[in-house]
């Protein structure tokens, strides 16, 4: 079972990827929105924003997100750490319902690039 700090690990890559997309996936990640990402196993929701194509983390709490961000990821903290490391195909792992992916409709459409 991945850790939080390994998770945490895991938003600075996912990060990092997204601030060197070019073209559409770029644009794609260029919004500004409040973002929070539940890790199920571990009971802990990192909270911050996607703006300017990064994820910025400004804080993590224990148990389900205190408000109800405009982008809402949960998952497992495993399938965060090999989404991120490649090993899990989001489009895969949403259909299955491993990962939950909650967003507006039109911000859902802007993100399908990036899955």
């Amino acid at each position: 079972m991945a850790t939080t700090e390994e998770c945490r690990a895991a938003l600075d890559k996912l990060s990092d990827n997204l601030a060197r997309a070019e073209g559409d996936l770029h644009a794609a990640a260029a919004l500004d929105r409040s973002l929070s990402c539940h890790i199920t196993d571990l009971d802990v929701t990192f909270l911050g924003r996607l703006r300017n194509g990064r994820i910025e983390v400004h804080d993590t709490v224990p148990g389900a997100p205190p408000a109800r961000a405009q982008i809402r990821l949960a998952m497992a903290g495993d399938d965060l750490v090999a989404l991120v490391g490649g090993e899990l195909n989001f489009a895969k792992a949403w259909a299955s319902g491993r990962v939950r992916l909650e967003a507006g409709f039109r911000d859902l459409l802007r993100l399908r690039a990036l899955l």
